[in-house]
């Protein structure tokens, strides 16, 4: 039977997908509205004070052809720049964004799951999620080479991590250098989602002038880069001015908390957080994401329980609740499943109890087991060979009597009560 794809459930991963070459292409743009601005501003400049000197006191013909020629020459220099910038940056953008948009556009127009290009489909999708992450987990040189095999270097975000994995290398090495050009470069952006990253850099440059006992130099910083922030951070501005009168082997707490070495994790933190949100992507690694999907509709609290594991539940790996990397593992992050209707498994035949296959418990445990048959073709040791039966075929075999596979207990038949399923 065909299935119908569910377009929009699809999606709903995808976001990110095409969010950051736009940012990107964004950033361009942004960087094109400020060479224009810039030199058309200098440009304006030169126009009005030539106007203005020829109406008050006059200006010679020369003095008026270099100012021109000034002028011609800014804006030959403007349409360089912005040229370089259209090739360099512009166009492999837009070719990134078309691309990523007709590989969207693909899933869009196949009709069932079975067809099998959604099946191509579906191993680019994975290629593209273990490529994302390789790079979560630092893992460059491996995402490199599966996108190059792969002919997915457009549909991956290798230089965006590149660029995470060397600001985040600067922070590590207690530098904010590059962290505050990034934000200079997002600073609209990062205004919208009322991030207070800047801040916290230009705070922390602060504190390592004040631990440096630099103190004319961080009075000098704070009020170029940190009295601007007044409005919302008073109350941090005036215990960071304190703090020079402090010193860094304080004992007294909220000071401690502000030389506590432990704020530069926190800024890296902090980093990650501001260019996920800012492209759109979870914090999660996709792979991680889709199989929470999966492992939610099948964890159940039996998977934790070592006397009903099921070596084919993923849940049940043997690695849940042990502190491996196994499916088990992601598992305890997602809820458990809920079903509207329960649904129970025979522990001996494996096979599901219902109307058809009557579940009996025995009157003492309350274990329950399926009335029916074993059915012929699940084989067992010979030392499980009794507790291999269902109930009827058991009692047929021991003239009346059944005994739990699990409890050892044994009682009549005609003892089983039945349950019934809600």
């Amino acid at each position: 039977m065909s299935k119908k794809l569910n377009v929009d459930g699809i999606l709903l991963f995808e976001q990110p997908f095409a969010r950051v070459p736009f940012e990107n292409y964004r950033k361009v743009f942004r960087t094109t509205q400020r060479h224009v601005e810039r030199d058309l501003k200098a440009v304006q400049s030169t126009t009005a004070d030539l106007v203005k000197q020829s109406s008050s006191t006059g200006v010679s013909s020369e003095a008026a052809i270099q100012s021109i020629d000034a002028m011609i020459s800014t804006v030959e220099n403007l349409k360089r720049k912005l040229s370089e910038l259209h090739e360099t940056a512009g166009n492999p953008t837009q070719d990134v964004i078309r691309e990523r948009l007709q590989h969207l556009a693909t899933v869009e127009n196949i009709p069932t799951a079975n067809d099998p290009e959604f099946g191509r489909w579906a191993d680019t999708r994975l290629d593209r999620w273990l490529v994302d992450w390789a790079l979560r987990n630092g893992k460059e040189k491996t995402a490199r080479m599966i996108a190059k095999e792969k002919h997915i270097e457009t549909l991956v975000d290798i230089d965006l991590f590149s660029d995470i994995k060397r600001i985040e290398g600067a922070l590590s090495r207690h530098s904010c250098t590059e962290a505050l050009a990034w934000c200079s470069e997002n600073k609209t952006a990062l205004r919208k989602m009322k991030s207070t990253l800047e801040f916290d850099l230009r705070l922390q440059e602060y504190i390592e002038l004040a631990r440096a006992g630099r103190r004319q130099e961080a009075i000098d910083y704070s009020k170029k880069y940190l009295v601007s922030w007044q409005e919302t951070h008073l109350d941090q501005i005036q215990q960071a001015l304190a703090l020079l009168a402090v010193r860094p082997d304080t004992s007294y707490g909220r000071y401690k908390r502000l030389y506590d070495p432990t704020r530069w994790p926190n800024l890296i933190k902090s980093f990650r957080l501001a260019i996920y949100s800012l492209n759109t992507l979870p914090t999660e690694p996709l792979l991680h994401l889709s199989l929470y999907a999966g492992l939610a509709s099948l964890k159940l609290p039996a998977c934790y329980s070592h006397a009903t594991k099921n070596v084919d539940c993923p849940v049940c790996d043997g690695e849940a609740g042990s502190g491996s990397q196994g499916l088990g593992k992601l598992a305890e992050e997602v809820p458990y499943s809920h079903h509207a209707n329960s649904t129970i498994v025979c522990y001996i035949t494996g096979k599901i109890m219902d109307a058809d296959n009557m579940p009996m418990a025995f009157p003492d445990n309350g274990y329950v087991y399926s009335r029916g048959v074993c059915p012929s073709d699940v084989y067992f040791s010979v030392s499980m060979l009794t507790a291999a039966k269902a109930m009827e075929e058991m009692s047929l075999k021991n003239d009346g009597m059944v005994t739990c596979p699990r409890s050892k207990a044994t009682c009549k038949f005609s003892a089983l009560r039945r349950v019934y399923i809600s």
